[in-house]
């Protein structure tokens, strides 16, 4: 179980990444929307914790200034270990600059953070499957390929419990 603190899409980008998502669905290849609880939505995440205290980290992203719409240019894909795939984010120096205020507040707060999403480690991504067979592989750097290039835009941040799906809406765009 972790707790997430994500940028979540604006309706035309959300629709554009669960159209990927149903594509790859009917290829057979699972994505988010069958992966655990099946309560995924698409997002991208600043940082995930793996202990914390919720009402500190509430608090701590809750005093963060309103950044505004952040729209991200995609220009292709990226495979991480076990086969997870995504599209891959190009990281503006004020998307990384929120970034790092973001993991500084939960930081502060006593949280442990993920050590993929410490700064100069984060690669801004936008997750399409996980644990793609090799066979498959292809099938979902294609399917991501002929989309490309895109600009995705994040209009709104939540804390999401990754067990669960359960969301809180943060109060602007981190």
């Amino acid at each position: 179980m972790a707790l997430a603190l994500c940028l979540l899409l604006d309706l035309t980008s959300d629709r554009l990444v669960r159209e990927l998502w149903a594509q790859l669905e009917a290829a057979g290849i699972p994505t988010l929307l069958s992966h655990t609880h099946s309560r995924h939505v698409p997002h991208l995440s600043y940082a995930v914790l793996l202990a914390w205290k919720e009402s500190a980290v509430r608090a701590a992203v809750a005093g963060l200034p309103d950044g505004g719409p952040v729209e991200i240019a995609v220009q292709g894909s990226v495979v991480f270990p076990r086969r997870r795939v995504a599209l891959a984010g190009a990281t503006s120096p004020d998307l990384a600059a929120r970034h790092e205020r973001v993991v500084e507040a939960v930081r502060a707060t006593g949280a442990t953070l993920h050590r993929h999403y410490e700064p100069g480690h984060w690669t801004p991504h936008v997750s399409l499957s996980t644990g793609v067979a090799g066979a498959a592989l292809a099938t979902v750097v294609d399917a991501a390929s002929d989309r490309l290039p895109l600009t995705l835009r994040f209009d709104r941040a939540a804390l999401i419990d990754t067990s669960d799906g359960s969301t809180w809406p943060l109060p602007g765009v981190l």
